[in-house]
């Protein structure tokens, strides 16, 4: 193992280039004592402030840094796979530029790969710092997702990780347009050995995924690696065919009984109200996978490099 890529996904992330590159190059002295060799991909994911510049004008500065920038915003996602496919060394780290996945657990998650570990993965043991009802459905979520996914998605996961190339080239050869990355970690396998450490906050600027986001993102990692919400949509439609019709035999036998009594249109409409939301949750839910289907079919580029460093 020679050389060990770090792969750094940016948006907006200006005033943290040069104090990642800081906290980064404190491991200098491990990586020449294990005669590693290292290479800093920072991939730009369309920003509009002056993060380009920043990692240019490091370029000029330090060796071992390179440059791979959209043409416009295209999600961590893709600049994830981007930077997998530029990666050149034997190891792969995916970090965050805003220090939230400390540089100073590359030595141990190195170790745990000498010790024959083919990924070290990173969780988060407390939020500390996110805002209550943001991390109360966080773990719904990451819980949700242990029951409907095959994939093993652990509670608190990050994408800070670090994996050998066998790995990597799994990862690359799963091409879908709608990717989900910690589900894409979990499902291609391999021996990962965890890592626990508390929630480091940003150290500048602020996040950019906003609950909206974060919950788009949820509906993407459900659809993408479980097909869980189509059953319970055939269950739904199933269990309202039953009451429909043991609904219209006592109304029948009551009629042939009692007579037919008016009834109040209130819990008519209701009823309607009731059915008709159902119905339109269950189109919902199935339009979710039609449209990645049909995204998927278009075979459009996961993203589009404006400039790249070889």
């Amino acid at each position: 193992m020679s050389m060990l890529s770090a792969i750094v996904p940016c948006y907006n992330e200006e005033e943290n280039v040069f104090p990642f590159f800081e906290e980064f190059i404190k491991n200098a002295a491990f990586f020449e004592k294990e005669g590693l060799e290292y290479e800093l991909i920072f991939v730009d994911d369309g920003s509009k402030d002056a993060t380009v510049q920043m990692v240019k004008k490091l370029q000029e500065q330090q060796k071992g840094v390179r440059l791979v920038s959209f043409s416009r915003n295209f999600g961590k996602e893709a600049a994830i796979y981007a930077g997998l496919q530029y990666s050149k060394g034997d190891l792969a780290a995916i970090m965050d530029a805003d220090l939230q996945d400390p540089p100073s657990l590359l030595p141990e998650m190195y170790g745990y790969i000498r010790e024959g570990y083919d990924m070290a993965a990173t969780r988060r043991v407390t939020r500390k710092g996110e805002p209550p009802i943001r991390s109360f459905f966080a773990r719904q979520f990451y819980k949700l997702m242990r029951r409907m996914s095959s994939a093993d998605i652990v509670d608190g996961a990050r994408d800070y990780r670090l994996m050998t190339r066998q790995v990597v080239e799994a990862i690359l050869s799963i091409k879908e347009y709608n990717r989900f990355s910690k589900g894409i970690f979990g499902w291609v396998g391999f021996r990962t050995k965890w890592l626990e450490y508390e929630n480091v906050e940003r150290v500048h600027g602020e996040t950019k995924w906003s609950f909206w986001k974060l919950f788009l993102y949820a509906i993407d990692g459900i659809v993408a690696f479980s097909t869980v919400p189509l059953t319970v949509v055939a269950i739904l439609g199933v269990i309202f065919c039953v009451v429909a019709l043991l609904l219209l035999l006592f109304f029948f036998f009551r009629a042939l009984i009692f007579g037919d009594p008016t009834s109040g249109w209130p819990s008519l409409v209701c009823i309607i109200l009731l059915v008709s939301g159902v119905q339109l949750m269950c189109l919902g839910v199935i339009g979710q996978y039609l449209s990645k289907a049909y995204l998927e079919v278009k075979q459009r580029p996961i993203y589009i490099v404006k400039e790249a460093d070889e």
